[in-house]
C-alpha cells in the first residue's frame, strides 16, 4: 500500500503534498435493560489528498483509489484559488522525514475475539448491572474501532499504523418507589486489548451501588465551596476548560485570548503543571503518528502555574513560529486533520488524599464528570455525585451537582493536589470532528471559593 500511494503522491505537482489511507472498521453490541439493541461490524475506506502550492493549503476526500487523482486535481485548484485570495500564505513548519511501520501490541487482541464472545461479555456486564437492588433499567454497549493508517508525503514520510480501542460502557438507572430516577455511568476499556475488559465485575457493581445510593443522597444546595474534585473531574476541566485554549487553531484568530496565553504568562497556581503526553501505551489517547506524519512528543503545557508550551499542526507551528507536537488529527478517512489533544492531564503532586480532606475542613468531594460546556473562558460541568466534607472527614452523600466558574480564576484558586494518578478508559471529544483517542485524568485537586450550584 505504502508504495501505491506514494506513486500518487509523486504525480502531483505542487509544493507540497500528502496522502492518507486508512481502513476503518466499527464493532457495535448494546443492550437497553435486556433488549439487543445493535450487533454488527461495519468496515469503510477512503483517501484524503492534501496540496500546499504558491501559500495555499486545501484538500480532498474520496473513497476509491481511481478517484486520487481527481481528488489531487481539485485540491490543487482550490489552493490556488486560496493562494491568490488569502491574506496570508500558508507555510508549513519543518517535520522530520520518518519511514515507519507501527502495529499493534495487545493484551488479547479484539480483532482474534469472536462477535459472539464480545456480545456475551456485554451481556453479562448488562445483567451484573440489572440484578442489583434498585437498578430498575440499564443502557449498556460494547464498541471497538479499528483504525489502519498510511500516509506518505512528497518530502518522503512513509508512515503505517494500526490504532485499536475497545470498551464497554453505558449507565446504570436507579429507581425509587417515589419515582425518583438517579443514574451513573460505567465505562471500562482502553487502548491495549481485551484484557482490560475482562474480571471487571467489581467495577460494574460499584457503578452499580453509586446509583441506589443517589437515590438517598440530599440534593446540593448551590453556593461557594472548596472542593476536591476526584481524577474524573480534574481531568474533564482539564481538556475542557485548559485544553482546548491550548490547541493553537483555537486562538489563532483571537487576539485578546492569544495574548492571555502568550508563553511565559502566569496562569494560575504554582501547583500546576499540564502535560499533553500520547506517547503513554495502551491509554486512550496513544499513538506514535499524528495524521500529517509527524512522531507526537510529550508537551509540557503549564509548568508551575506558568504557560510554557503549546499543541500544532504543521501550519499553526510555522504560524506562531513554534516547533511541531504531532497534534494534528483526523476522525478518520472522511476528514483532514485539526490540531487535536490526545492525552491530557495534572501531574501529580505531594498531598495525600487524607491531607487534601483536612486542607478543605469543611467543603464537598465532587466525583466523575457529567456533561458540560464553555464559552470562551468559563466553564461550566456537571459532576455524578459527591460528599460533604466535615471537619476534614467524608460525611454523607450529595447529587444534582455542576460546578462553574473562570479559567483563570480556577487555575490560580487550586491550593493543593494529589499524589495519586488515573487517567480515563473512554475518550471523546467533539470539536469540529470526533476524536476517541482523546484521554485525560490526573490526581485529586483542590481548588477554594468553587460556584456549585445545586437543585
Amino acid at each position: 500500500m505504502q508504495e501505491k500511494i506514494g506513486e500518487m503522491v509523486r504525480r502531483v505537482e505542487a509544493d507540497f503534498a500528502d496522502l492518507r489511507y486508512e481502513v476503518k472498521k466499527v464493532t457495535r453490541a448494546s443492550f437497553n435493560k435486556q433488549e439487543l439493541l445493535e450487533l454488527g461490524s461495519d468496515s469503510t475506506d477512503g483517501y484524503v489528498a492534501r496540496v500546499l502550492r504558491n501559500g495555499g493549503f486545501a484538500s480532498c476526500t474520496v473513497t476509491r483509489p481511481e478517484d486520487v487523482e481527481e481528488a489531487f486535481r481539485r485540491a490543487c485548484d482550490a489552493a490556488d484559488l486560496v493562494a491568490q485570495t488569502a491574506a496570508e500564505k500558508v507555510e508549513l513548519a519543518p517535520a522530520p522525514v520518518v519511514q515507519d511501520a507501527v502495529r499493534l501490541r495487545l493484551d488479547q487482541d479484539p480483532r482474534g475475539v469472536s462477535l459472539h464472545d464480545k456480545l456475551e461479555l456485554t451481556r453479562k456486564y448488562n445483567d451484573v448491572l440489572l440484578g442489583q437492588p434498585g437498578i430498575a433499567s440499564t443502557n449498556t454497549a460494547y464498541s471497538e474501532v479499528y483504525r489502519d493508517k498510511h500516509y506518505v508525503s512528497s518530502e518522503g514520510s512513509s508512515i503505517s499504523e494500526e490504532l485499536i480501542t475497545a470498551n464497554i460502557g453505558g449507565e446504570a438507572i436507579a429507581r425509587r418507589l417515589d419515582g425518583l430516577v438517579q443514574n451513573i455511568r460505567v465505562s471500562i476499556g482502553g487502548a491495549d486489548g481485551m484484557g482490560r475488559l475482562h474480571d471487571r465485575e467489581d467495577t460494574i457493581l460499584e457503578r452499580a451501588g453509586l446509583a441506589r445510593e443517589l437515590l438517598d443522597a440530599e440534593p446540593l444546595k448551590a453556593g461557594k465551596y472548596t472542593v476536591v474534585l476526584n481524577s474524573s473531574m480534574t481531568g474533564v476541566f482539564t481538556h475542557e476548560a485548559f485544553g482546548h485554549f491550548s490547541e493553537a487553531d483555537i486562538i489563532e484568530k483571537n487576539p485578546s485570548l492569544r495574548e492571555k496565553m502568550s508563553l511565559g504568562a502566569e496562569l494560575g497556581s504554582g501547583l500546576v503543571t499540564i502535560v499533553a503526553d500520547s506517547t503513554l501505551p495502551g491509554q486512550v489517547g496513544f499513538y506514535r503518528y499524528d495524521d500529517e506524519g509527524v512522531p507526537v512528543r510529550p508537551v509540557t503545557l503549564m509548568d508551575n502555574g506558568v504557560l510554557v508550551g503549546r499543541l500544532h499542526s504543521r501550519r499553526t507551528a510555522a504560524a506562531f513560529g513554534e516547533p511541531v507536537t504531532g497534534h494534528s488529527v483526523a476522525e478518520d478517512h472522511r476528514y483532514a486533520p485539526i490540531v487535536r489533544m490526545g492525552t491530557i492531564f495534572v501531574k501529580p503532586g505531594g498531598s495525600s488524599f487524607e491531607e487534601l480532606l483536612a486542607t478543605v475542613g469543611d467543603g464537598l468531594y465532587l466525583c466523575d464528570a457529567k456533561g458540560g460546556q464553555t464559552a470562551g473562558e468559563n466553564f461550566t460541568f456537571g459532576a455524578q455525585y459527591g460528599y460533604r466534607i466535615e471537619n476534614g472527614k467524608m460525611g454523607h452523600m450529595v447529587r444534582d451537582i455542576n460546578i462553574m466558574g473562570n479559567l483563570f480564576t480556577t487555575l490560580s484558586n487550586i491550593i493543593a493536589v494529589g499524589d495519586d494518578f488515573e487517567l480515563s478508559e473512554r475518550g471523546g471529544c467533539g470539536k469540529g470532528q470526533m476524536n476517541i483517542k482523546s484521554a485525560h485524568g490526573g490526581p485529586h485537586v483542590v481548588i477554594r471559593d468553587m460556584v456549585v450550584g445545586g437543585a
